[in-house]
């Protein structure tokens, strides 16, 4: 599977179904050894890593998110993607925005997932300028 598709496959998964909580559609992109760092301190290693994970983070939430994910920036087997999401704690919105950067396998499956990410209370807007390159 060339990067581009895998990479874009990744974005719209994870936009579409973080929202739904639904832990399976997303850990199925995740190679079966793949490494998803949290951050540079949190590894979850394969697929039961990044299902524990999602399990500990949507527990907490309570309502959808609210998900925007950019189009993917490409290079050989690995890609960067920009996300703008408001997730809803104790009921009260706060907003993340961050960058994942990935690794693929020939499959299209993800080796490393490193997540970049900030955190504010409140619900953000999304800046409206688009990224360029």
């Amino acid at each position: 599977m060339q990067t581009s598709e895998a990479a874009q496959r990744w974005a719209q998964t994870w936009a579409r179904a973080w929202p739904l909580k639904d832990i399976e559609a997303i850990a199925e992109l995740q190679a079966v050894g793949g490494d998803h760092w949290a951050s540079m301190f949190r590894p979850f290693r394969g697929r039961a890593g990044l299902r524990s994970y999602l399990q500990e983070c949507f527990a907490e939430e309570t309502q959808p998110a609210e998900t925007w994910f950019a189009d993917p920036v490409v290079d050989g087997a690995s890609a960067s993607v920009e996300y703008w999401v408001v997730i809803y704690l104790k009921g009260q919105p706060v907003t993340i925005s961050g960058c994942t950067v990935l690794a693929f396998d020939e499959s299209g499956l993800v080796t490393v997932a490193r997540d970049y990410s900030n955190v504010r209370e409140g619900r953000l807007e999304r800046p409206s300028q688009a990224f360029t390159r």
